[in-house]
């Protein structure tokens, strides 16, 4: 398995970590009776992300934060280990990736303004970097 093959695995199990810190205040905050419903607004009236506390809420969309942005990370560690152009800068650009995917989720959570922004952005650029590598 390509280093990077190995971090997207590690990416993917990251997700779940952040689905429990997201998912266990949000079922103490709003009850198993709403998070397990089909959360139909007619029956909620607004969102669960709205009816959390900002910590819980904030969580949620690091979550789905982790979501959009795997899905690019997925595409790069596709592209790099079909084409075989693994390299050290691919692997490093992997963890630096992973890394940011971590800081993420605490800058979310409390806030920390403006590095929550720089912490995406620096994923975000490794990611990049990795289809760049590949195309060039």
């Amino acid at each position: 398995m390509t280093p990077e093959l190995t971090v997207l695995a590690l990416a993917a199990l990251l997700q779940v970590v952040q689905f429990a810190l997201m998912a266990i205040p949000a079922n103490l905050e709003l009850g198993v009776g709403k998070t397990a419903s089909p959360r139909d607004t007619s029956r909620l009236k607004t969102p669960l992300v709205e009816q959390v506390s900002d910590r819980t809420g904030r969580l949620m969309r690091a979550f789905t934060n982790h979501f959009e942005a795997l899905i690019l990370f997925t595409i790069a560690v596709v592209v790099v280990s079909v084409s075989d152009q693994s390299t050290g800068f691919t692997a490093a650009c992997a963890w630096v990736y992973l890394g940011a995917r971590v800081l993420y989720i605490p800058a979310y959570a409390f806030g920390w303004v403006p590095w929550r922004s720089f912490i995406f952005f620096v994923g975000l650029l490794a990611t990049t970097l990795m289809i760049l590598a590949a195309l060039f």
